[in-house]
């Protein structure tokens, strides 16, 4: 039997793709590449996956979203628990103003992996999926409130160190090498509370102590002494036009440094109340206006002289004060006398430029009264007045009422009177200013200047439309609501305030050159007007049962609404609407619930 040979099958033929070597190399970075694309495609809008806020997870989530879930996971802390060995302070979160900002907070965690440095960009998107990271809150915090409390705090576990000093005492020269003590680390519990509300912790902070040495050797000592030695008996003077400032045994040793040399700090010290005393602005002359009796003009009288200002030279003048001790010190002079270096400027204007500035006649009068004011409030409206006597504003400046006045508090002068605060009206240093500055206005008005800055008052106070319209009123309040206008005349306009207690009345007037140009303003047009909300009562435990006190005032609310315009020979230069809006007021009073007395 003969076997047929079966041919064998035929394998397929198999086909291969042979890179060449350099395409090789391009696979990974386009597959990197490719991953790259779809990772920041996915995550476009977004905040990159392992981004955590104040322990949250935030990753994958819009900033809105991260918003309200930081919101709705979040408990704020409500204090800063403080701990120094056996004592506690607990400082409430409110008292430091704290107070977590979401929208921030969410928009950094948004911009992480987002810089504008593309290679530190690629760098955090690459790492951010791999190692987590985690970023803190953005926050408020009222930094002055802190640290005044922090000094509170600071007295009581701190151990003041004694700085050592040589003093002349009973004929006896005594030194004081001085001893160690401790303080608060204040710039390293900053930080440890700072990462503790950014992270919104409860955790207790370590208050942390540093030691002070500034004790000195025994030579040290010595050597000391043996200075101050050559100043017992000796004087430094130092020598102005106005006065003379004397330097004897106590201030001199006060100059020492013990470590040798001079104490810079208390040689800036002693040279800062120098200055205090004798540095003073350039003073243009204070003067009044008296108009002619005939008409037809009249002329600037003199009360006050113009003066050139006077500022000490500090940092030469401590060179100067430092070669002289050491002449003092080194020779057996009994006195050195310095001149004090001064830089004197000259006033804007002299004395006898008073009868050249163009003061002719009178350009505007504002009157206003405050019948009914109590005393305090009549006093500030006189000290505050008296500011603005005697007041020149040059062609082309801008007069700024806040400038003039300066601070007004109780240090400045002023005593407490109603204001407006917050809402409210209680009671405050300077009440009664805004009567100046209304009045001020008014007069503005009449000269036809144009006013640059203006604000009414939140309610309409009844002592601005005492024998005027509403609308015609002007607060102030530093550094948010200013009275500012130009004199945009060709002269010096002087400003002469009058107030008559006697009659309960204040008048501005507004001094200068007529150039021919007429103010208009029409009747103030009232709208919209509100009645008073019903009055409230407040129980308050501090005052006895029966007894009734009032802290707020009723008003009736309203919008009140007059142009301004001013005309030179047919021709309109200056034009503006002014609007108030009154806000309908509230009475409120205390009612007591306390025992009776």
């Amino acid at each position: 039997m003969v076997k047929k040979k079966i041919p064998a099958k035929k394998q397929p033929k198999q086909i291969s793709i042979t890179l060449p070597k350099w395409g090789r190399w391009l696979i990974v970075p386009a597959v990197f590449i490719l991953v790259f694309i779809i990772y920041n495609t996915i995550f476009w809008g977004r905040i990159f996956p392992g981004v955590y806020l104040a322990g949250v997870d935030v990753g994958g989530l819009t900033a809105p979203q991260a918003q309200g879930k930081l919101q709705e996971r979040l408990i704020p802390p409500q204090k800063v628990t403080l701990v120094y060995s056996d004592q506690v302070f607990d400082l409430p979160t409110e008292d430091i103003g704290y107070k977590i900002d979401y929208v921030l907070s969410a928009e950094s965690a948004y911009n992480f992996g987002r810089d504008k440095d593309i290679f530190l960009s690629l760098y955090k998107r690459t790492a951010v999926p791999i190692q987590k990271t985690y970023l803190g809150l953005s926050y408020d915090l009222d930094q002055e409130s802190f640290d005044k409390i922090l000094g509170v705090i600071s007295e009581t576990i701190s151990v003041d160190p004694v700085y050592p000093s040589v003093k002349y005492i009973n004929n006896l020269i005594v030194v004081d090498k001085g001893s160690a003590g401790t303080i608060l680390d204040r710039d390293t519990l900053l930080g440890l509370v700072r990462n503790n509300l950014s992270k919104a912790s409860n955790d207790p902070v370590s208050l942390s102590i540093k030691s002070v040495d500034p004790t000195i050797t025994d030579q040290e000592a010595a050597n000391l002494k043996s200075r101050a030695q050559k100043l017992i008996g000796k004087r430094f003077v130092l020598n102005s036009e106005s006065e003379i400032f004397e330097w004897k045994e106590e201030k001199l040793l006060s100059t020492l440094n013990p470590r040798g040399g001079y104490n810079q700090n208390e040689i800036v010290s002693l040279i800062s109340k120098i200055a205090l005393t004798l540095n003073r602005e350039p003073q243009s002359p204070i003067f009044i206006f008296q108009p002619l009796p005939e008409g037809g003009g009249g002329r600037v009288e003199e009360f006050s002289p113009s003066q050139a200002g006077h500022k000490v030279q500090e940092d030469k003048l401590a060179l100067n004060v430092i070669q002289g001790l050491t002449a003092l010190e080194s020779t057996d002079q009994k006195e050195i006398a310095l001149d004090i270096p001064l830089l004197s400027t000259p006033p804007k204007i002299t004395t006898g430029d008073v009868n050249n500035l163009g003061i002719e006649e009178l350009l505007g009068k504002g009157v206003s009264h405050f019948a009914h004011s109590i005393t305090n409030r009549i006093y500030n409206i006189s000290l505050a007045s008296s500011k603005f006597k005697g007041i020149l504003v040059g062609p082309g400046e801008i007069f700024s009422f806040n400038n003039i006045l300066g601070d007004v508090s109780a240090l400045t002068g002023y005593k407490q009177a109603f204001v407006i605060k917050d809402g409210k009206t209680v009671l405050g240093d300077g009440g009664g200013v805004c009567q100046v500055s209304s009045t001020l206005f008014r007069a503005i008005l009449k000269a036809g200047l144009p006013i640059i800055e203006r604000h009414a008052h939140s309610y309409r106070v009844g002592y601005y439309e005492q024998d005027s319209p509403p609308g015609m009123d002007a607060t102030v309040y530093a550094p948010t609501a200013d009275l500012k206008f130009k004199n945009d005349t060709p002269a010096y306009l002087l400003i002469q305030p009058t107030v008559d207690t006697k009659n309960t009345t204040l008048i501005f007037e507004i001094y200068g050159t007529n150039d021919g140009r007429i103010s208009n303003t029409t009747k103030p047009k009232v709208t919209a007007v509100a009645p008073p909300p019903e009055d409230l009562y407040v129980d308050e435990p501090t005052l006895p049962t029966g007894q009734v006190k009032q802290i707020d005032f009723k008003a009736w609310g309203a919008k009140v609404i007059f142009d301004y315009s001013v005309e030179r020979v047919g021709e309109t230069i200056f034009q503006k609407t002014f609007v108030s809006n009154y806000r309908p007021w509230q009475a409120i009073y205390l009612r007591g619930t306390g025992p009776a007395q």
